[in-house]
């Protein structure tokens, strides 16, 4: 982000200049992570921009701002209202939306109550993730080193800044390693996620995925890929899932608004069923993309037009 990705950003209930979007160093965000966000794509839909999910989106970010006793002064709606007309201002057919919401400057400490909150929302063109072909041919990834918080220690269903020191830990240590990305486990040494994806396996024509118990963010897409699976009759199971269920599995694939749908190629050097994006996820694959993009029906409702 060192170059200007758009020309307005939507701050407490007005646009101002990209250059004109700075904090002060005492912020409390800075100092403690106090700041709460979300990842939200609007895609291209016939010409126009379409964002996906934003309500459920503006959603759990009120839900997680609740869970850090963080009072947004605007309503969901105003939220909702706010992120499309920061597509429209910025002139984006398509793009990434970041609505974040965090403790501004105020009394320095730990204690943030007496902290102003904060929302703003940038905009910006953001390509495939975890690269332009990870899409089609997959990605290699390596079990970390590094464990997920366990839940009574901070909130993974909080889409909160601070968890994502460890998904940095996570992402540089994979990078240092010559993977693409990290897969976590919990604290019981049970598949977790990604440094920022949900991680589905499919085995014997079932795609399973770890329950919210082990330290996941409930994600949007992967609420998504339930759904779309269930709806072409592929069966789906959250369980408890381990490390060694990674290496036997016939597909294995990642999941977020930034990485979409990515098949998952070889862990820790074992290649995964064929090394080669298989049936179940292409299926899958194929129908997200569609969705997203306007090609297949929104039974849902899931696309709000700019």
């Amino acid at each position: 982000m060192s170059k200007q990705l758009c020309e307005k950003i939507w701050r407490n209930g007005e646009f101002i200049n990209w250059a004109d979007a700075t904090v002060h160093i005492c912020t409390h965000a800075i100092h403690y992570g106090s700041a709460v966000f979300e990842g939200i794509r609007a895609y291209d839909v016939g010409g126009k921009p379409g964002i996906f999910r934003l309500k459920d989106h503006i959603r759990r970010l009120f839900d997680s701002a609740k869970i850090y006793r963080m009072e947004i002064r605007f309503s969901q709606d105003d939220v909702i209202k706010a992120c499309l007309e920061a597509v429209r201002v910025n002139n984006f057919k398509a793009c990434y939306l970041r609505p974040i919401v965090y403790r501004d400057f105020g009394p320095m400490g730990v204690n943030p109550l007496k902290n102003p909150v904060s929302l703003d929302i940038i905009t910006w063109d953001w390509g495939k993730y975890l690269g332009d072909e990870a899409l089609e041919k997959g990605v290699d990834m390596m079990i970390s080193s590094w464990q997920r918080n366990a839940t009574n220690t901070t909130p993974s269903i909080a889409k909160c800044a601070s968890n994502y020191a460890s998904g940095a830990l996570i992402k540089m240590e994979a990078i240092a390693n010559g993977y693409s990305e990290g897969i976590a486990l919990d604290v019981n040494g049970m598949l977790s996620e990604g440094s920022g994806e949900n991680i589905f396996v499919v085995r014997d024509g079932v795609v399973n995925t770890p329950g919210i118990g082990h330290s996941i963010l409930s994600g949007i897409t992967r609420d998504t890929v339930i759904k779309l699976a269930r709806d072409m009759n592929i069966p789906v199971v959250e369980r408890t899932i381990s490390r060694a269920e990674l290496y036997t599995a016939e597909e294995v694939f990642a999941c977020g608004t930034a990485a979409e749908i990515t098949p998952i190629r070889s862990i820790d050097k074992i290649t995964v069923g064929a090394g080669a994006r298989g049936a179940v996820t292409t299926r899958i694959q194929k129908a997200y993309l569609d969705l997203v993009t306007g090609k297949a029906e929104d039974k849902w409702g899931f696309i709000s037009k700019v």
